[in-house]
């Protein structure tokens, strides 16, 4: 009775009312989209890469070298040696090597020169392997394998011509139009980068590079003239950007990190993607701090809303208080009717935020994928934001109990004598 009379008063002020939950809902749409985003930017981190043990690149920082060869922001500093390469996958204890090679692009999508050894070793999201959707992997050096989001964004199918260009991102510094790439297969959608990379044999990218650099020299036509172009023939490029290792035993991790990080042919690093991604997480701890409590902050005004609203309400309403009182209304009753209604804006206000949480996830999520390279789950409320929208409707109540007090302390004369 209580309840269904407080959702009745509060009809008779809908602007007021309507005004106080869309604060609400605005607060807890920030404080929701804030933490399903740190969330769901952690996993993704976290999934984009599940099985690798290591991995090696030309000396800088593990947190710059991760970045970019894994998940392709930024750009590494320096290459390294196919000998050195090859030397450090020929020792003992390693499973499985993947060579990386970047630097190149495609309409704005990042191009990755690998071998056949990326589509049978790389893993993602804990271990699970690319799957391709249409097509084949490589088998001649003009062949391309894109992701998802590429194929998509570009409309590309199966035996479209694409060529490349020197420089990554947006910005291209020369086109490769004498050496177009034949897309040969299409990757399933797996929420990471490999998503939005066009994958090319390390063949056919050295080749693009060895023709521009014999325009530039003609001497480089006959340096190079010896060397296979086809997936299958022998073939050992210069540089790589860098490589990943998988090992036949994780034991062996630290060993091997400390011998490449050694290494006398050139100087190395080698990083354990986890030690990384952590090393990453407190960079960004503080970030999310604020962006949280901001957030908290944006709740409290809504709520200090709310609290207003009802107490501006409440000189209006002591007349209608005193009639309740003077039909019988005990003040427990009219007390409960104030809390009540604090109760349903603050229950109307964490279901629209809610609601718009999701609609905006839904509408956004594309444009978040192609442009932030975050694959944001339409998943159920975690545990986490669960507590988090219980504290919001706590509060409210909480916030609801001053104006229910107040109310609660008129008196039926003081209600029945004031001036109209």
């Amino acid at each position: 009775m209580i309840l269904a009379l407080a959702i009745k008063s509060l009809r008779n002020r809908k602007f007021t009312a309507a005004l106080s939950v869309l604060a609400i809902a605005l607060a807890v749409l920030l404080l929701l989209g804030v933490e399903r985003m740190r969330q769901e930017s952690r996993a993704g981190f976290a999934a984009t890469i599940s099985g690798t043990d290591l991995v090696v690149g030309a000396r800088s920082s593990p947190l710059h070298l991760l970045l970019a060869a894994v998940f392709h922001i930024g750009n590494a500093t320096n290459n390294l040696r196919w000998e050195s390469y090859r030397a450090i996958a020929a020792r003992p204890g390693v499973a499985w090597t993947i060579p990386l090679s970047l630097g190149d692009s495609h309409r704005g999508f990042r191009v990755l020169g690998t071998t056949v050894d990326y589509f049978a070793h790389f893993r993602y999201a804990r271990a699970r392997p690319l799957v391709l959707a249409q097509g084949r992997a490589f088998e001649h050096a003009r062949d391309a394998v894109l992701g998802a989001e590429v194929a998509r964004a570009l409309k590309y199918q199966l035996a479209d011509a694409i060529v490349i260009a020197h420089g990554a991102g947006d910005v291209s510094f020369m086109l490769h139009e004498q050496h177009p790439f034949t897309v040969s297969g299409i990757l399933a959608p797996t929420g990471t980068p490999v998503d939005r990379t066009v994958h090319i044999p390390l063949q056919g990218l050295d080749a693009v590079h060895e023709d521009a650099a014999e325009h530039a020299d003609p001497l480089a036509a006959i340096i190079n003239a010896d060397r296979g172009t086809e997936a299958g023939e022998a073939f050992a490029p210069r540089e790589i950007t860098a490589f990943l290792i998988g090992l036949t035993s994780r034991a062996g991790a630290l060993s091997l990190q400390r011998a490449v990080n050694e290494y006398g042919g050139e100087p190395l690093t080698a990083v354990l993607p986890g030690i990384a991604l952590q090393e990453l997480w407190e960079l960004t701890r503080a970030v999310e701090k604020t962006l949280f409590a901001i957030s908290v902050l944006v709740v409290v005004v809504g709520l200090a809303g709310m609290l207003v609203a009802l107490l501006t309400g409440l000189s209006e309403r002591r007349r209608e208080m005193a009639v309740l009182r003077s039909l019988g209304a005990r003040p427990a009753q009219v007390f409960a009717l104030i809390l009540g209604e604090a109760g349903c804006l603050t229950a109307l206000g964490l279901a629209l935020g809610v609601a718009l949480l999701y609609a905006g996830l839904l509408a956004a999520q594309p444009w978040i994928e192609s442009r932030l390279g975050l694959f944001i789950a339409l998943s159920a409320p975690s545990a986490y934001e669960l507590g988090l929208l219980l504290l919001v409707g706590v509060a409210g109540l909480v916030i609801g109990l001053i104006p229910a007090w107040r109310c609660y302390r008129y008196s039926l004369t003081d209600g029945m004598t004031i001036r109209v």
